[in-house]
């Protein structure tokens, strides 16, 4: 992983594509990115997070303002019952502070353990490596998991990684994936794993 890390250098805070200025924003913006391109979730959030900057703003608003706020993104209705639903349980639950255990975070409406794994090493910079379709697959082709399921997959990363590291790893496993290891045709003959991958084209 050395040669990701030279490749994809920082911390996850520092490779995380979402822009951002607070933990609640961050968690607004990962709801808003499944099914949806960070680039678009970014070009959406200012409007959102400058109408209702904290969790209480957002946890008051009228859904149908919030629609038209978040609508590019896709899916608009679900997301802004999950947005308002999770600025509710903030507020009222943890004293309108994002928490950092995971265990806690899932409980938050809309919020999987993928999600609370981003908040926990961007937001906080703590273990948590978060398993999407790029890390699964990747990790998966260089033979670091034979697992489909992301919770058996983040339980064989975070045991080849040290804890402090998973983030990073999931972040560059990412970027790789959408830079490199493209899944419908991979560009091995630039890939910088190509000699030590299992699964390189040759």
């Amino acid at each position: 992983m050395v040669r990701l890390a030279d490749e994809y250098p920082g911390r996850a805070p520092d490779l995380c594509a979402l822009v951002f200025g607070t933990p609640f924003q961050l968690l607004a913006a990962t709801i808003l990115s499944a099914q949806c391109t960070d680039e678009m979730v970014n070009k959406v959030t200012p409007a959102l997070f400058d109408r209702y900057p904290e969790p209480e703003d957002l946890a008051n608003a009228d859904p149908e303002e919030v629609e038209v706020l978040v609508h590019a993104t896709g899916f608009y209705r679900q997301k802004t019952k999950s947005l308002i639903g999770m600025a509710k349980a903030v507020e009222e639950r943890f004293d309108g502070n994002v928490p950092t255990e995971l265990a806690d975070l899932v409980t938050l409406p809309g919020v999987g353990r993928k999600t609370g794994n981003v908040l926990r090493s961007v937001a906080f910079d703590l273990p948590g490596l978060p398993v999407d379709t790029h890390v699964g697959r990747i990790s998966r082709l260089l033979k670091m998991t034979a697992e489909d399921d992301p919770v058996k997959v983040e339980r064989d990363l975070n045991r080849i990684v040290r804890a402090e590291d998973w983030g990073a790893l999931s972040s560059r496993l990412i970027l790789h994936g959408r830079r490199v290891c493209v899944a419908r045709k991979p560009r091995c003959h630039e890939c910088l794993l190509s000699d030590i991958c299992p699964s390189a084209a040759d």
